[in-house]
């Protein structure tokens, strides 16, 4: 029965780093892929964390791979940061139609991404899509965030909450494996 619930455990564990990176928990907490280096060797460990950052009228979600392909995400992407909105392409496929009408969760996660920049998504979209090379200058300009993101900011709005509805949840998320 341990060697089963050992077997259990790692599939649980690895599913969820695989799956780690824009997904939010039960709790409605974002989740983090984070990485610690193991002691006396030199490979690095991959662990799913719950995260501080709220998000508003979403949890137990784990991100479509449809969305994650049309924003140009990556599932493997460690922390949270703003720094690929300065990428003209991930600029260009964020803003897309078929990320920004579609995937809810991305979208508001770096809406407040960019908000903590000081920078309206919205605005940069249009300004991505007449001039890329002014949008990143535009985000360049824009200083930096006095503090860290929330996303009590900006929650969904009645539309993203009702599309995210339409995805459908997971069952129940951790962000952590529980103990077994």
């Amino acid at each position: 029965m341990a060697k089963l619930a050992m077997i259990v455990f790692f599939v649980f564990s690895v599913l969820l780093n695989g799956m780690c990176s824009f997904s939010v928990s039960s709790a409605g907490k974002r989740c983090l892929l984070e990485t610690s280096a193991v002691m006396n060797d030199e490979t690095v460990k991959f662990e799913c964390k719950s995260s501080e950052v709220v998000v508003e009228n979403l949890a137990n979600w784990i991100e479509s791979d449809e969305c994650v392909s049309s924003c140009g995400v990556d599932r493997r992407s460690v922390g949270i940061s703003s720094d690929s909105l300065m990428e003209p392409r991930f600029t260009a496929k964020l803003c897309s139609s078929a990320c920004s009408q579609n995937c809810a969760n991305i979208v508001d996660l770096y809406n407040n991404l960019a908000l903590a920049e000081g920078v309206v998504l919205a605005d940069l979209c249009k300004v991505q899509q007449s001039m890329p090379r002014r949008a990143m200058s535009q985000l360049l300009s824009s200083g930096s965030a006095a503090g860290p993101i929330s996303a009590a900011q900006a929650p969904l709005s009645a539309a993203q909450a009702s599309l995210s509805a339409a995805q459908g949840p997971s069952a129940s998320v951790a962000c952590a494996p529980a103990d077994i």
